[in-house]
């Protein structure tokens, strides 16, 4: 067993009071450090459950659609910026950069930027994406539609394949508008499927007109 007594002489070097009074806080944080890791290790089935519903929904309706009616070699209604959106939509509900003022607004601001500066900003595709990311990123701050994923739709309108670039501002429409608002109505269905699901938090969301939002 350890002996108290270094604890001991300690305590009366720094002064017993102090000593205890310390000795009651590292116990009280050592308390909360277990509850925390308590709780962030629970499994809560029915949010992983629906959590995969709808993740499986969105992407599996978009996919489906892309490859059984459209050119399954192009993929042009599927972009890999849907998936990192449905994390935070399925996953994240509750997360401001998660509601459907950033999710659908995020990504057509973005789409439009990434359009914009491939088309008329000329140079090496380098550029055109640092460009198109830099300036959608702040678009998205200034709108106050930011959703990380658009990040990577602004991108792929510069690095895209020729389809992509042929598409011009259709692109906004479809893929990225068509299959972001197949992502948002499974959302509405899955994360509204039980109680302790609410989606969105704000529920006037479509008054984009308003600028003060202290939760969109």
């Amino acid at each position: 067993m350890c002996s108290k007594k270094p604890f001991v002489q300690y305590g009366l070097r720094l002064g017993f009071p102090t000593f205890v009074y310390m000795k009651k806080k590292i116990h009280h944080h050592a308390k909360r450090v277990k509850y925390i890791i308590y709780q962030e290790t629970l499994l809560d089935f029915r949010e992983h459950l629906w959590t995969f519903t709808g993740a499986f929904l969105g992407i599996g309706i978009i996919g489906f659609i892309s490859s059984e009616y459209l050119t399954v070699h192009d993929n042009l209604f599927m972009i890999g910026s849907f998936g990192a959106s449905s994390v935070l939509i399925y996953g994240a509900i509750n997360s401001p950069l998660a509601q459907p003022r950033n999710l659908i607004g995020g990504h057509v601001i973005c789409a439009l930027v990434g359009v914009t500066i491939y088309k008329f900003v000329p140079g090496e595709i380098w550029l055109t994406s640092a460009l198109s990311v830099a300036l959608a990123i702040v678009a998205m701050q200034i709108t106050k539609t930011l959703h990380p994923p658009g990040g990577a739709t602004a991108l792929i309108a510069n690095i895209g394949s020729a389809k992509v670039h042929a598409l011009g501002y259709l692109y906004v429409l479809s893929p990225v508008l068509s299959g972001v608002l197949i992502l948002f109505l499974v959302a509405m269905m899955c994360n509204n499927a039980t109680p302790h699901r609410s989606y969105p938090k704000n529920k006037k969301w479509f008054k984009f007109w308003k600028r003060k939002y202290d939760h969109q």
